[in-house]
């Protein structure tokens, strides 16, 4: 197998992108997938710890309640304030235990010291209330901080030292909420209460809280030691984990998640009256990534099929169909639509390398006659602008020659000097061919210039303003278009019978980015039959043609016409587009306006 065959390139070229294509697309899903089980596992368990916190934070606050209700129970409060010691109080005492022992099915047993006549009392499961006298009270009962309420990790219940054996008592873990209950308004001690919960009643909210087979779950005091845990034989002692000293102890957020040992761990703080425990949730990441494994494998069957497939397809297809065949094509399809600077690349040395490299020959003699044919066509307008102002210089120049050698002859006087001066900036202005787009400001001192000697022969019988804004000055248009149209005025709308005549030339820029310059007088209108034919031929020019230029003689002593209004429009739309505008209208108080609408252009291709 040859490696400069194309069927071999097209084997290998197609295989080799395909296989690292497919096992990129799968490692990133498996990557995305598994950063979504991750963060999704995470959100959804630090909702439900933090319900959990809720939920035994609640437990805890119910306990507390019921050891409140020693303030509430007025005769409870006053014998143990007294500290009566007969048989109806020992009665009274017992009742108000054993209301709070009953008031929660998972509360075990009830230990009081009444501080007045040195006796506790306990009050247990399936057994007789008793009541015996002791000096002190029992030591984790005995609260001596500020704060009275205190609760008591996970611990194996005991008698509260009672030595006398209680019947069928059986010691079993619990937690434990002890009170000091005080001589209210001041912090004076009447006795000690210890209420005994049962961990079942902390397992019926926790147990909800993960899957029994694949998590964990741990709830640790602010001791570090384990309260709630699966590990039985743990319960009540140290937590002796890695991640819990270093994660967990040390952190005082009320909740967060770490990953460490392929696990992920979750956490959130309980903390209530005399309570301050840590919820943490353990989820094996082997567990938390199951589907995105499952989905992995079968991911890993689909791409053996694939493959198979592929290779199989390629195989065929190279027989079929080879890579310069399609990119011939492309080039085509790009001819086809108009590209013709299509770039060829050469294709090889085989038969169809052979067939690129003629058709890139042909698009290449194509090209050289339009480049041709465009330079012609630019030639071409360049003699019709020569042809379009040379109808123009002539005329005007031999008439303003006669009148300033009549002038001189007459006057003798320094003014002629002015004259000149204008003439010889109009006559520059004229002559100078190579420039055919020139600026507005060099089209306006043009004009001035002629204004200047229209001035003289006319004795100022007429006054000339303009208005043009300032950023316009620097637009460009092509040359000769304003003095034409200013020409006209005198040709055929001057009144030499009035001494208040006027010209006027503004320019403004429109909001649709092109600009508009207004050509007004106060002279004769034009006929309004003349004006509706003008008017008609500045709608639909016909196509320019030189000769008929050249011979448009008769054409300018129309009334209004003047030195070709089409002449203008044609070169105005030569070298500034179709959509160049020139409209004529006579105005209401008498005289014309001739107004000329052209794209804003700073840079543009000299003819």
């Amino acid at each position: 197998m040859k490696w400069t065959n194309i069927r071999t390139k097209l084997i290998l070229f197609l295989l080799l992108p395909t296989l690292i294509c497919i096992m990129a697309t799968m490692y990133i899903s498996y990557s995305y997938t598994t950063q979504s089980l991750r963060t999704r596992a995470v959100d959804e368990n630090k909702n439900l710890l933090y319900q959990g916190s809720k939920n035994i934070n609640s437990l805890i606050q119910e306990v507390n309640r019921l050891s409140l209700s020693v303030y509430s129970d007025s005769d409870f409060y006053r014998l143990l304030e007294a500290g009566y010691d007969d048989l109806s109080s020992d009665i009274a005492i017992y009742n108000s235990l054993s209301y709070i022992s009953t008031s929660l099915p998972d509360i075990s047993q009830v230990y009081l010291y009444g501080v007045k006549d040195s006796k506790a009392t306990l009050i247990t499961d399936n057994t007789t209330p008793k009541r015996w006298l002791v000096n002190m009270p029992y030591l984790e009962s005995n609260i001596t901080g500020s704060s009275p309420v205190s609760v008591q990790s996970t611990h194996i219940s005991n008698a509260y030292g009672l030595n006398l054996p209680l019947i069928q008592f059986t010691p079993e873990p619990v937690f434990t909420l002890h009170r000091r209950i005080e001589r209210i308004p001041s912090s004076e001690a009447l006795g000690y209460l210890s209420i005994d919960v049962k961990l079942t009643a902390l397992a019926e909210i926790v147990d909800q809280l993960y899957e029994q087979d694949q998590e964990k779950t741990y709830v640790v005091d602010s001791d570090g030691m384990l309260v709630y845990g699966q590990d039985a034989d743990s319960l009540g002692k140290p937590l002796n984990a890695a991640w819990y000293s270093k994660q967990i102890a040390p952190n005082t957020e009320a909740q967060g998640y770490f990953e460490e040992g392929g696990s992920v761990f979750i956490y959130q703080k309980v903390e209530g009256t005399g309570l301050s425990w840590m919820l943490v949730k353990q989820i094996p990441v082997s567990y938390l990534f199951r589907e995105a494994k499952e989905a992995a494998g079968i991911n890993l069957l689909l791409l053996f099929l694939l493959m198979t497939m592929i290779i199989a397809l390629t195989i065929f297809i190279s027989f079929r169909i080879t890579a310069p065949i399609k990119q011939l094509t492309r080039y085509m399809n790009q001819v086809r639509t108009g590209n013709l600077e299509v770039e060829i690349s050469p294709a090889g040395n085989d038969e169809i390398g052979v067939l690129t490299e003629h058709f890139r020959s042909m698009m290449d003699t194509i090209n050289n006659l339009i480049l041709r044919e465009y330079r012609l066509e630019l030639s071409n307008k360049t003699n019709e602008l020569r042809a379009l102002q040379s109808q123009i210089n002539p005329h005007f120049l031999n008439n303003t020659l006669q009148i300033i050698g009549t002038l001189a002859l007459e006057m003798k006087v320094p003014q002629i000097y002015a004259l000149l001066s204008a003439l010889a900036k109009m006559m520059r202005y004229s002559m100078y061919n190579d420039e055919k787009i020139v600026t507005i400001q060099n089209e306006l001192e043009h004009v001035k210039a002629y204004i200047e000697l229209q001035k003289e022969r006319f004795e100022n019988k007429f006054s000339f303003r303009y208005d043009m804004e300032e950023p316009l000055l620097n637009a460009l248009m092509p040359k000769m278009i304003l003095q034409p149209i200013v020409e006209n005025y005198f040709k055929h709308g001057f009144n030499l019978s009035r001494s208040d005549g006027l010209i006027e030339i503004t320019a403004a820029r429109l909001a649709t980015g092109r600009m508009e310059i207004m050509i007004r007088n106060n002279g004769n209108v034009i006929p309004l039959a003349r004006l509706e034919k003008l008017r008609q031929e500045l709608e639909q020019p016909a196509p320019l043609d030189v000769t008929a230029v050249k011979n448009s003689d008769s054409r300018r002593d129309a009334p209004g016409a003047g030195i070709g209004l089409g002449n203008v429009l044609a070169r105005l739309r030569l070298v500034c587009g179709d959509d160049a505008a020139l409209t004529v209208d006579n105005l209401p108080e008498g005289g014309v306006l001739i107004r000329l609408e052209i794209e804003i252009l700073t840079e543009s291709e000299r003819i």
